[in-house]
């Protein structure tokens, strides 16, 4: 095995052609200029631009960083969706302020955004749930996010069943599904010459 100082440091980063950035078209708010760049990222074929980093903190300060789906955008407002008693709903609850991160490494760009998280309540976090693929609905209704897995084949048979409740009850939601909006107090785009 390479020494992993001079096996990092062989790796190429950064290595471009990147499209261009002007400073001076920028658009009037952190939710316009993300949309522009979400676009271009789209536009380049980036694979899943919309998959951000969440970075929240424990109870006992320190940070805890996890790769999420981002929901929707509107104006400066961000959303994205978790279990209420998974560790990251657990840690909003009890500190919401927090960090998205996305990260395009084909586009040599970095969008970092600061701000509040609110809980959007029951009738947002059901809408958000019932618009889930009934893969993603039976995993959460498992309740095993962000718990320790023993065995892979308990996840398996768990989801499995609620397969089964799915398909007997479409309209199956849980409580402990909520959809929560980060109001960007602010906002740090860096294109590729100064990551």
């Amino acid at each position: 095995m390479n020494n992993p100082n001079d096996l990092l440091r062989s790796l190429e980063s950064l290595s471009g052609p990147f499209p261009s950035f002007d400073v001076n078209m920028l658009p009037e708010t952190p939710g316009e200029l993300f949309l522009q760049w979400l676009n271009l990222a789209i536009e380049n074929g980036v694979k899943e631009p919309h998959a951000m980093t969440l970075s929240t903190v424990d109870a006992n300060g320190y940070p805890d960083a996890r790769v999420l789906i981002l929901k929707n955008v509107v104006n400066d407002t961000f959303y994205f969706a978790s279990s209420s008693e998974s560790r990251k709903g657990q840690q909003l609850k009890r500190n919401p302020q927090a960090a998205i991160t996305f990260y395009w490494p084909m586009l040599g760009r970095q969008i970092r955004l600061r701000g509040m998280v609110e809980d959007r309540g029951d009738e947002a976090g059901t809408s958000d749930f019932l618009q889930r693929s009934v893969e993603a609905r039976a995993v959460a209704l498992t309740g095993n996010q962000s718990r320790e897995l023993v065995r892979e084949e308990e996840l398996e048979y768990s989801v499995a069943k609620q397969k089964e409740r799915i398909s007997r009850d479409p309209n199956i939601t849980t409580l402990n599904w909520r959809l929560y909006a980060m109001n960007v107090r602010e906002a740090d785009f860096t294109p590729n010459w100064i990551i």
